[in-house]
């Protein structure tokens, strides 16, 4: 249902075309989600990315409508509390790109970091969320060390 929803979204020219595009930073627009959920159009200026996080126990749904992302994430489920500081195992990083038309799902336990790596292009996707998202875990990660910093709640988004 929502990869569904977001790549049927990504095809919406008019919609797409309507997101002001800020060279600096990432805009976005909040939009109805099916079922429930919680979506968003998101502009990525050249060079930008969202860093390290997680969506607090959501499933999760983004394509990409105009440009090409890069998706890093963990293939594994990691522990969603009580720890600050965890060592990754090796082999569990995974990165795929993610041009015009192509979309992914994820589940609950996903932890990822989403980048624009073009040094001239914008890229735009579509996000959906459901539950709609309760809060967000940012982390830092240097090696294999994955540190959260920051948990943010809904209005807090950066």
């Amino acid at each position: 249902m929502l990869l569904d929803f977001v790549r049927r979204t990504a095809t919406d020219t008019d919609l797409i075309a309507a997101l002001p595009l800020d060279p600096e930073g990432r805009t976005w627009i909040r939009l109805e989600g099916p079922g429930g959920s919680e979506a968003w159009l998101i502009g990525w200026p050249p060079g930008t990315g969202t860093g390290w996080h997680d969506h607090g126990g959501s499933h999760g749904a983004f394509a990409t409508a105009r440009g090409k992302l890069i998706e890093q994430s963990l293939a594994a489920q990691l522990p969603t509390e009580g720890w600050k500081t965890l060592e990754l195992a090796e082999g569990v990083d995974r990165e795929r790109a993610l041009t015009e038309g192509k979309g992914r799902s994820f589940g609950p336990h996903h932890v990822h970091q989403v980048l624009n790596l073009s040094p001239r292009t914008h890229a735009i996707s579509v996000h959906a969320y459901y539950p709609p998202l309760p809060l967000m875990r940012r982390y830092s990660r240097t090696g294999p060390v994955l540190r959260l910093e920051q948990v943010e709640q809904p209005g807090e988004w950066t």
